[in-house]
C-alpha cells in the first residue's frame, strides 16, 4: 500500500511550492507592471493613463467582526503600494444550518461601515450557504488607484536603506485571540485587560492606510509590506525575496506591547511570527529615515527603526550586541497553534 502524501499545516503554502506555481502563471499582457511573485501582495496594471492596483485576501482565523477585518486587511496591502483603495468585491461563504438573516446582516453592516470609513465603494461579489463549513469565510477583491510617481513596489528596497516598523506586533493576533478564546485567557488577563485586547482591532487598530500615507509624504519610502500570516518574520522574508537582498534586524528593537506579549506567552506563541496586521514594515532611504519616523510620531503613530538592508543573498538575519544568526522563515503562522 502506498503511503499517503504528507499534508500541509494550516496557513500559507510552502514558499518553494508557491514560487513554482506563480512562475507558471500566464502573465503575457504587457500592461501588467507588477505580477505574481513571492513577497508581492498586489498586482499593478496600466489602464490608459491610470495605474490600477489589485488585491485579494480572505479572512479565515477570525469570526467576530469578520467584515471589518476583510476590508482593512485588503486595504492594507493596497496601501503598501502607495495607492488609494477604491472598489471592493466580496465573496461570503456561510455555514449550512447556522446561517440566519441576522448573521448576514451583521457581516454586511461590518463591511459597509468599514468601507464608508475608508471611502471604498462595494461594487459586487457573491454570497452563498456552503456545505462543510463550521464558520463564515469571507474573501475580498479590492481595487485601488495610484499615480505613477507615487507607486511603491516590494522590489524597491536597496542596500543601506533603514527598516522601520510602525505601532508594534502582533496587533491583529492580540485582537483575534482575545475575541476567539476569552475563556482560555481568563486566567491570564483581567476582564478589563481582555476587553482592551479585543479592542486592539480598532485601537491601535489593524489598518495601516494612514501609516503609509504619512510615511510617503515625509520621505523616500522604497518598499512597504503588511505583516499578515507568519507575522513580522514572514514579512521580512517576503520583503527580502521581493527585493533580492538581505535584511539585518535587531529583534530587541521590535516593539511588542506588554498585553500582546502576555497573550502570546499564554498560548506559547512567538510574537514575531504571529499574524500582525496593524504594523507597517517599511524600507526608507537612510537620509530620510529620521524624517519619516518623526512625521509618523507627530501623527500619533509609533515608529521604531529595527534594522537595515544589505547586499547579499536573499535572507533575514537577527543581529544583537553578541552575534548575528540566520532568522528561520516561519513554516506556518504561530496563531495556528491556538486552533490545533
Amino acid at each position: 500500500m502506498m503511503d499517503k502524501p504528507e499534508s500541509f499545516p494550516v496557513g500559507k503554502l510552502p514558499p518553494g511550492l508557491l514560487a513554482r506555481l506563480l512562475a507558471a502563471a500566464p502573465t503575457g499582457d504587457p500592461d501588467i507592471l507588477l505580477g505574481p511573485a513571492v513577497g508581492v501582495d498586489c498586482a499593478v496594471v496600466e489602464v490608459g493613463d491610470r495605474l490600477l492596483v489589485f488585491k485579494s485576501d480572505p479572512i479565515t482565523f477570525a469570526t467576530a467582526e469578520i467584515g471589518w477585518y476583510l476590508v482593512h486587511v485588503n486595504a492594507n496591502d493596497i496601501a503598501t503600494t502607495g495607492a488609494t483603495p477604491r472598489w471592493l468585491l466580496v465573496t461570503l461563504l456561510l455555514p449550512q444550518g447556522e446561517t440566519t438573516a441576522d448573521l448576514v446582516d451583521a457581516i454586511s453592516q461590518q463591511i459597509y461601515d468599514a468601507c464608508r470609513a475608508l471611502d471604498i465603494s462595494v461594487i459586487g461579489g457573491h454570497t452563498e450557504i456552503t456545505h462543510g463549513l463550521d464558520r463564515p469565510l469571507a474573501v475580498g477583491a479590492l481595487v485601488g488607484q495610484v499615480d505613477r510617481e507615487r507607486l511603491v513596489t516590494p522590489h524597491g528596497a536597496s542596500p543601506g536603506d533603514r527598516l522601520l516598523l510602525t505601532k508594534g506586533v502582533p496587533i491583529e493576533a492580540t485582537a483575534i485571540l482575545a475575541r476567539e478564546f476569552p475563556e482560555r485567557l481568563a486566567q491570564t488577563l483581567s476582564p478589563a485587560e481582555l476587553e482592551e485586547a479585543a479592542a486592539y482591532l480598532r485601537d491601535p487598530g489593524i489598518s495601516v492606510l494612514r501609516d503609509a500615507q504619512v510615511a510617503l509624504d515625509a520621505g523616500d519610502v522604497t518598499a512597504m509590506h503588511d505583516p499578515t500570516e507568519g507575522g513580522l518574520a514572514a514579512a521580512l522574508w517576503e520583503l527580502a525575496s521581493a527585493g533580492d537582498c538581505s535584511l539585518v534586524v535587531d529583534p530587541n528593537a521590535v516593539p511588542v506591547p506588554s498585553l500582546s506579549a502576555r497573550i502570546c506567552d499564554a498560548f506559547g506563541l512567538d510574537p514575531l511570527a504571529t499574524i500582525a496586521s496593524g504594523a507597517l514594515l517599511l524600507s526608507v532611504s537612510p537620509q530620510d529615515a529620521e524624517a519619516v519616523c518623526r512625521a509618523l510620531g507627530e501623527a500619533g503613530i509609533d515608529c521604531a527603526e529595527i534594522g537595515t538592508v544589505e547586499m547579499g543573498p536573499v535572507g533575514v538575519w537577527r543581529e544583537t550586541s553578541r552575534d548575528r544568526s540566520r532568522w528561520p522563515r516561519p513554516e506556518q503562522d504561530e496563531i495556528g497553534k491556538a486552533y490545533e
